[in-house]
């Protein structure tokens, strides 16, 4: 019986690597585009699987279990190495006991991110090799590769994924588990104590371990050539060389390998064409590696360094720059908060009483956007109460008291920080932190919060009303977040006390129950236009003629109702 052949995601071929590799612990955060890679690992029953409170807490169990023995995995979003970083650069001077991977995802075009970084960058940074897959089959075969790297050198490895690769899908042949034996932990200070002493003696290590794979990569199988037309050759990676294969008639040199580069055999290959480009998404990575090295070659002044590329993209670009890039454009239809959102009334509240918010990465975040309007700034996960802070400190007397808005997970995942740093250098901030029950934009994963754990076992739930008192704030309440009435009743009381205050508005995200109350609709008898109703944004809700709510939208929030001063809003008898 021949081998099992799935058409896979990739993020889920990811996964499936890890299985075959005989992975037994991985420890992730959910974003945008890798957060499915843990949730397909967590139907493995051989795979303990996690969701970490951030990303810097999830590479540092995933080391732990590396130097247990087992081989371990992170899995985030390219923001999320960030995060993650500090115990990440000290883990390759460590090196591992197990194998460990860290499969980052990049976010070109920003579809779901707050920056366009390229964490290629932190392979060179952090002398980590690094491996870019182009389709879900190599991205199964390159973890596989990836854990053989790591303990033969001594090292963890980096996994980039873009968020094209990792939403796509492609034929995946699959294998069985490798039950490898855990390799024995020996108390070893100078590999894995990182104090001065020690971590001057790693430094040598790191670097002889670089120089040799330097010179490794050079006869890796994953060094991919292509001999076509010899005019052009093109040296690429990742879902760039889909691009590029489709587009052109040129000779190709895929590399498997970002970091470190063969540079030996691409010198080779450019040896033999007559030009030599670079197509790569973001900054010049790879071309500067190559120029350094003394191989003439360009590619930034033909691509760019902003967005994704596309087939049709680097056709006009090498081709004929003045031709028009006939790609399929969706109507623009921005994104916003759901039907029924929690959020959605205290952003209205916010906005209404003409308070500065400092905002957060999450649902939320759409709070920013008309007709809703109320976010003031916003940066990244848990900076709404850090910025909120020193915007109290910087302000003048007669400005107003900034509110801070940020979700049950992301303060979990770093924003107590923040409101420890409010409260014991006594500033002056209110901090509204919208409890959903859920980590939602993402795609509705559990958190420390929530009580449930990936693999949906009943755990400890963090009480966020015992946590904030802990941290020493002056006052702490709760809300519903549908009660508009006591919504701008708490907020103006709490933005009038001195000090820290902590307003908890609670309600589940309303995608979480199908089982929803009646759907409200409007008597046009009563309506007099004023389209009070509007001013909250909800997707259920329309004007023609007329306000109308749909019945099919429409998750029974009753928030509408709240804003209508002619009672024209109401309740169905029925769904």
């Amino acid at each position: 019986m021949g081998k099992i052949k799935r058409l896979m995601l990739c993020n889920e071929a990811i996964a499936r690597g890890a299985y075959e590799a005989g992975v037994k612990v991985i420890s992730s955060y959910p974003g945008t585009p890798s957060t499915e890679i843990t949730e397909f690992a967590a139907k493995y029953q051989e795979i303990y699987c996690e969701w970490a409170p951030n990303e810097k807490v999830a590479v540092e169990t995933a080391i732990g279990a590396s130097i247990a023995g087992v081989r371990s995995m992170a899995c985030m979003k390219h923001v999320g190495v960030n995060v993650a970083a500090d115990p990440l650069f000290t883990a390759s001077y460590t090196g591992v006991n197990g194998g460990f991977v860290l499969v980052v995802a990049d976010d070109p075009s920003m579809h779901s991110s707050q920056n366009e970084q390229d964490s290629r960058n932190y392979a060179v940074a952090a002398h980590i090799p690094m491996l870019e897959p182009s389709d879900s089959m190599e991205a199964k075969e390159f973890i596989k590769l990836g854990y053989e790297i790591s303990e033969e050198y001594d090292t963890p490895v980096l996994v980039r994924l873009t968020t094209r690769v990792a939403h796509s899908q492609s034929i995946v042949e699959e294998d069985r588990r490798s039950e490898r034996a855990d390799s024995v932990y020996v108390k070893d200070i100078s590999k894995y104590v990182m104090m001065p002493s020690q971590a001057r003696g790693r430094r040598v290590v790191v670097d002889a371990r670089e120089r040799k794979l330097a010179f490794d990569v050079n006869g890796s199988a994953t060094n991919i050539i292509e001999e076509r037309s010899k005019k052009i050759g093109i040296v690429c990676a990742g879902a760039v060389y889909q691009y590029v294969k489709e587009a052109t008639d040129a000779s190709l040199f895929k590399t498997g390998f970002v970091y470190p580069l063969p540079l030996e055999a691409i010198r080779k290959f450019a040896s033999s064409v007559d030009e030599l480009i670079v197509a790569e998404e973001l900054g010049p990575f790879i071309e500067n590696q190559l120029k350094v090295a003394g191989i003439k070659c360009r590619g930034e002044d033909i691509f760019g360094t902003q967005g994704e590329l596309s087939v049709a993209y680097v056709r006009a670009r090498l081709y004929d720059k003045s031709a028009p890039i006939n790609e399929f454009k969706s109507p623009n239809r921005p994104p916003v908060m759901c039907a029924g959102c929690p959020h959605r009334g205290v952003f209205y509240i916010l906005k209404k009483i003409g308070a500065v918010v400092s905002g957060d990465i999450g649902c939320y975040t759409l709070g920013a956007a008309p007709p809703l309007g109320a976010l003031d700034m916003c940066v990244c996960m848990g900076a709404s109460i850090g910025m909120a802070h020193g915007f109290d400190k910087a302000r003048s007397p007669v400005s107003k008291k900034v509110v801070a808005v940020i979700g049950d997970s992301t303060f979990v995942h770093s924003g107590v920080t923040g409101i420890i740093n409010a409260v014991y250098n006594k500033g002056d901030s209110t901090i509204v932190i919208l409890d959903n029950s859920i980590t939602g934009m993402t795609g509705h994963q559990q958190n420390p919060a929530t009580g449930i754990t990936l693999k949906g076992e009943a755990t400890n739930k963090l009480d966020l009303m015992a946590l904030v008192l802990a941290c020493g704030v002056t006052s702490a309440v709760s809300v519903d977040a549908y009660d508009l009435v006591a919504l701008e009743k708490t907020l103006r009381e709490e933005m009038s006390k001195k000090g820290v205050s902590v307003i908890i508005a609670k309600r589940p995200c309303a995608l979480l129950s199908k089982q929803y109350p009646a759907p409200y609709k409007v008597d046009s008898d009563k309506c007099k236009k004023c389209k009070a109703c509007l001013k909250i944004g909800c997707p259920a809700i329309f004007n023609s003629d007329l306000v109308r709510i749909s019945k099919e939208h429409c998750v029974g929030c009753g928030v509408c109702a709240k804003l209508c001063s002619f009672d024209a809003i109401t309740q169905t008898r029925s769904v």
